[in-house]
């Protein structure tokens, strides 16, 4: 963080003295103005609903350009990751900064590998929940329970502590997610296999039973990996400022994940790819498209295009390209090109990226469009599609957690607020209200 040679001068029309700020320039990205001091200075505090405009923390891990459609895990673009890495090189990468070599890769895949079971004791906590409880529920629970079985990782003062935390929620985050499906649908639990690889390993505990061998399908794992390394951070989202936000009260790193796993559940959040595939079920077939587009054009119809255009991405999203790719590649791999709803989604697709009206609006197809269509390819509910995002997305909470907690400028969050309600009033007697 360089401190610019510009400073910011805040002015006022009453009078006031006038105010200087520092300017500090990040390695790419805006300038920001360091408003710390301003309250004690001023006694004023900025009003910026939705932080839109205030920079939190400073980072070093994920970097976004929306106007570029640009997306850097600590500076490799996601385009080349998704291609050439897999999901652990992925985490490696966003924990410790950079990629690993051979032996730094087979050490942190075997450690991984090696802590992906769960105490025995937390078969019992799903029977505790109803087999209709919505998955993003079981998991708030059992991750948040995870403190309760490792006691030797939740100094979070200890570097080491914090990476074996780490490992542990990496490792066990798709046992606890498949767990989830297998209580849900009523089948036995899968113990993981040490032998298959993290994507493989959770796909053969989402859809292997005890009658009969998983046959691990490359093309389906990929798939899943991809899915996986798209979707591992996205900077300071609602989510990760969760993370972060209950991490810098000093919480153990298992509620903090809990808590980024219950804001993600937020439709607005992580429930967007299964918003996309309801959307696709509710328009029904390629006969209604035309009808559905004229309502979404429509201002007063209330209808809403879900998986189309992104908050951050102004132009085109570099993690759909992807899975454009991945989508089309399963979609083909399994014979579902005439499957009357993914049939309907490509014609979407086809029309949104055509249509004047989508085009000029930069509506482009999202990841979560994709993403949503995939997963229900490869057999995954709807129900779990936001438990697979924060699989995907627990390497990027715990990678900001842990800089947080190592960051000496870190304090406990506390935003302050625009007071509105009525100033000091004195209790009437009962009889006087």
């Amino acid at each position: 963080m360089n401190i610019s040679d510009t400073k910011a001068t805040l002015s006022f029309s009453d009078g006031s003295p006038s105010v200087d700020m520092p300017i500090y320039k990040g390695t790419i990205g805006p300038d920001v103005i360091d408003i710390r001091k301003l309250y004690g200075q001023t006694g004023k505090f900025t009003y910026d609903p939705g932080f839109m405009s205030t920079a939190a923390c400073n980072s070093s891990i994920t970097y976004i350009d929306g106007d570029k459609g640009e997306l850097l895990y600590r500076g490799y673009p996601i385009e080349q990751l998704a291609v050439n890495c897999d999901f652990l090189e992925t985490c490696y990468l966003l924990l410790n900064g950079e990629l690993p070599n051979a032996e730094q890769k087979k050490t942190f895949t075997d450690t991984v590998t090696k802590h992906t079971m769960v105490h025995e004791q937390m078969q019992f906590f799903y029977r505790g929940f109803r087999r209709d409880a919505h998955p993003m529920s079981v998991l708030v629970g059992t991750v948040g329970a995870l403190a309760s079985f490792y006691h030797d990782s939740l100094d979070i003062n200890d570097a080491k502590q914090r990476e074996i935390s780490a490992i542990r929620l990496i490792a066990k985050l798709p046992t606890l997610v498949a767990m989830a499906y297998k209580y849900s649908v009523g089948q036995p639990f899968m113990y993981p296999r040490n032998d298959l690889s993290y994507s493989a390993n959770f796909m053969h505990m989402m859809f292997a039973n005890p009658c009969e061998e998983y046959k691990v399908n490359d093309v389906l794992v990929r798939a899943l990996d991809r899915i996986l390394i798209l979707h591992a951070d996205h900077e300071q989202n609602a989510s990760t400022s969760t993370v972060r936000l209950a991490g810098s009260s000093g919480a153990n790193p298992f509620a903090c994940i809990a808590a980024g796993i219950a804001c993600l559940w937020g439709p607005a959040h992580g429930g967007a790819n299964e918003a996309a595939l309801t959307m696709l079920k509710e328009i029904g077939s390629v006969d209604n498209i035309p009808s559905f587009i004229e309502k979404v054009k429509d201002k007063n119809s209330g209808v809403k295009l879900m998986g189309f255009g992104h908050r951050v991405y102004k132009n085109f999203d570099p993690r759909a390209k992807l899975m454009r790719e991945t989508c089309h590649e399963v979609l083909e791999e399994l014979g579902l090109q005439d499957d009357p709803l993914f049939k309907l989604a490509m014609e979407l697709e086809r029309i949104a990226l055509e249509d004047e009206y989508f085009v000029s609006r930069k509506l482009y197809p999202n990841v979560d469009f994709y993403s949503g269509i995939v997963q229900s390819a490869l057999g995954i509910p709807v129900s779990l599609f936001t438990g697979i995002f924060a699989m995907a997305r627990t390497i990027g909470w715990i990678a900001q957690w842990n800089e947080m907690i190592a960051d000496p400028e870190q304090k406990i969050g506390r935003p302050r607020q625009l007071f509105i309600g009525s100033p000091v009033r004195d209790v009437p007697s009962i009889d006087k209200r």
